[in-house]
């Protein structure tokens, strides 16, 4: 009879940490954030895939094609398996221009990933309005900030800007991301005013801007 029990009550705690940790990154996603140099960021991602945004304002889908940027297609498709974009902020929203978004709520988490950039694609597809790049301020300096243009800014194809995908669900949502703060709550790479976000992360951002639309999870599909 104590045999049963001991085997019942340790189903209950088994089942318990599994509900517990449903849903969430495991250790080795959480721990591998730390370690940007581990043999997991290697990965390459898959031809096609899709990456469902889970926000404040509602979910939006991104369809990643890896014959338009593959070196692109494979750091977001790595940054989603870890977890990285989980629990963030979209810092800089600018009404008719693009929505950007890419540094850990985590200070310890952004500040490894501060400088770990990778080389540029060849810009094969347009920036047309939903498609998603990654920002940069020069030659090879892209490291873990997507952008989704708002409208057609071809201007940026000039400049490098490579899309490797394009949301096709959820575009109002993406309308409704919060702009009102325009650039002050970050602003672009080239600003050079995100040094409290990798310094604070999401308690400077949630204190100072609260309405910033939060990005809760982004899981592959």
């Amino acid at each position: 009879m104590r045999a049963r029990f001991l085997l019942s009550a340790c189903l209950v705690v088994l089942l318990l940490h599994g509900w517990a940790s449903a849903g969430q990154p495991s250790n080795e996603s959480s721990n591998v954030l730390l370690r940007p140099a581990d043999g997991f960021w290697d990965q390459q991602a898959p031809s096609r895939f899709r990456v469902r945004f889970a926000t404040s304002e509602g979910d939006f889908v991104v369809a990643v094609h890896r014959d338009w940027a593959p070196l692109g297609a494979d750091r977001v498709y790595n940054l989603v398996r870890a977890g990285f974009f989980d629990d963030s902020r979209f810092f800089r929203v600018r009404a008719g221009y693009i929505a950007q978004f890419g540094i850990s709520g985590d200070p310890a988490v952004s500040t490894v990933w501060k400088g770990r950039s990778f080389e540029d694609d060849p810009v094969r597809r347009t920036n047309t309005r939903g498609t998603v790049a990654f920002a940069m301020t020069g030659p090879d300096t892209r490291t873990t900030q997507p952008y989704i243009n708002l409208v057609e800014n071809f201007h940026l194809d000039d400049q490098g800007f490579a899309p490797f995908g394009q949301v096709i669900e959820g575009m109002e949502v993406v309308a409704r991301l919060y702009s009102g703060y325009d650039e002050t709550a970050g602003g672009g790479m080239r600003g050079g005013k995100q040094g409290r976000i990798f310094e604070e992360g999401n308690a400077h951002l949630d204190e100072a801007f609260p309405k910033l639309t939060r990005l809760e999870r982004a899981t592959l599909e």
